[in-house]
C-alpha cells in the first residue's frame, strides 16, 4: 500500500504552489490597477485645485483694480494667468503649469433686464462680469477639461 501514496506530496505541494502564485498574481494586479486610478485621481484633484485658484486669482485681480484689471480686458480672448512673484497677471500667452495642465479663463459682458435681474438681452452692465475658467490636461492620449463659471462686480468701486 505504501506504493499507491507516493508522490502524492509532490502533487500537493504543486497545486499549493499553482494557488499561491494566483493569488499573489490576482493581488499584483488589484494594485497595479490601484496605482492608475491614483495617478488618474491625483491629476483630477490638481485640475480642481488649480481651477479654484484660478477663479480666486481673478477676483484678486478685481479686489487691486476692476477698471484697470477687468475692464480693460477683450471678452472675445482667453487670458492665462501668470504670477509675477507679487502678483497675479493676466496675459494672452499660453501658460502651462507642471507642462501639463492649461489654465484660462474668459470674460463676457452681462446685461440686466428692467427688474435689474442677469438676463441674456436687455441694458449692458459694466460693474458685472461673467468669468468662465477652465482647466485641461492630459492623460493616457485623452484631454480632461474642468470647466466653472461665475459672475464678479467692482466691488471696491476701484
Amino acid at each position: 500500500m505504501k506504493k499507491k501514496n507516493r508522490g502524492f506530496g509532490l502533487i500537493e505541494m504543486l497545486v499549493g504552489a499553482a494557488v499561491l502564485s494566483s493569488s499573489l498574481l490576482g493581488i499584483s494586479t488589484f494594485f497595479q490597477s490601484a496605482l492608475q486610478v491614483s495617478g488618474t485621481t491625483e491629476s483630477a484633484i490638481q485640475g480642481d485645485y488649480l481651477l479654484e485658484e484660478g477663479v480666486e486669482s481673478v477676483k484678486l485681480l478685481r479686489d487691486a483694480s476692476y477698471t484697470n484689471n477687468i475692464q480693460t480686458l477683450s471678452t472675445t480672448t482667453p487670458y492665462y494667468l501668470v504670477w509675477n512673484s507679487s502678483s497675479w497677471i493676466a496675459t494672452t500667452s499660453k501658460a502651462l503649469i507642471d507642462n501639463n495642465f492649461e489654465r484660462k479663463f474668459t470674460i463676457n459682458d452681462v446685461k440686466r433686464d428692467v427688474n435689474d435681474d442677469i438676463a441674456s438681452t436687455g441694458t449692458y452692465d459694466p460693474k458685472t462680469k461673467l468669468i468662465m475658467a477652465s482647466v485641461a490636461w492630459s492623460s493616457k492620449g485623452a484631454t480632461t477639461t474642468r470647466s466653472i463659471a461665475t459672475y464678479i462686480t467692482n466691488l471696491f468701486n476701484n
